[in-house]
């Protein structure tokens, strides 16, 4: 049995501006973002980490260097698990485009997650995209303690269908800067052990 971590990556600066970022936008983390990665760094300290696996963005890589440091691990990167790109609301201001996103998450709720941004993916395609490499990842890993530091909309999309609520009901997991999400993974299938793991965060400035 494999024990795993999805965490969502520190805090940008697009993040405190309520800016979508998206795949297209690949931005570093700010300050709170760095103190976040050392409260995650931390907070996995009681486990032994083997091996530690990112998205293609700078924002992951940066976010998980602390914990990579302290474990000697090389940072795995794959491009497969970007965040979901949101195509022409990237780059902008969330209060500003409120009908668009909300419109976009509507189609989403109502079951229809073939539905994607223009110019943009759905919560579908990035289902398999992100999902295949996962599992790819798995299936070839002796390591059986695993951190996969991504982001947050793509932690909806994967646990929602892995534990069985459905790509519409992703709305449903909560996510947060630097929050882990603990899973077991046997026989190709994924448990949640603990889900939005936050006390790490809860002092920090």
């Amino acid at each position: 049995m494999k024990q795993l971590f999805f965490i969502r990556h520190g805090e940008t600066d697009n993040n405190k501006a309520s800016i979508i970022q998206g795949r297209s936008l690949d931005a570093s983390i700010n300050e709170l973002g760095s103190i976040q990665a050392k409260a995650i760094r931390d907070a996995l300290e009681p486990f032994e980490i083997q091996k530690i696996v990112a998205s293609g963005l700078c924002r992951t890589h940066e976010t998980v260097q602390p914990l990579a440091e302290r474990r000697k691990l090389e940072i795995e990167k794959y491009p497969e698990l970007d965040e979901l790109d949101f195509g022409i609301l990237e780059g902008k201001v969330f209060t500003e485009i409120r009908d668009q996103v909300m419109e976009v998450h509507e189609q989403w709720k109502g079951g229809n997650v073939d539905f994607a941004p223009e110019n943009g993916e759905s919560p579908r395609q990035t289902f398999t995209r992100a999902s295949k490499k996962v599992i790819e990842v798995l299936e070839s890993s002796e390591e059986e303690h695993i951190v996969f530091m991504i982001h947050g909309r793509l932690i909806r999309i994967l646990l929602s269908e892995w534990l069985g609520h459905g790509l519409h009901n992703m709305h449903k997991i909560e996510h947060q800067n630097g929050a882990i999400n603990r899973l077991t993974w046997e026989d190709g299938k994924f448990e949640a052990v603990e889900l939005n793991k936050t006390d790490h965060l809860l002092e920090l400035v």
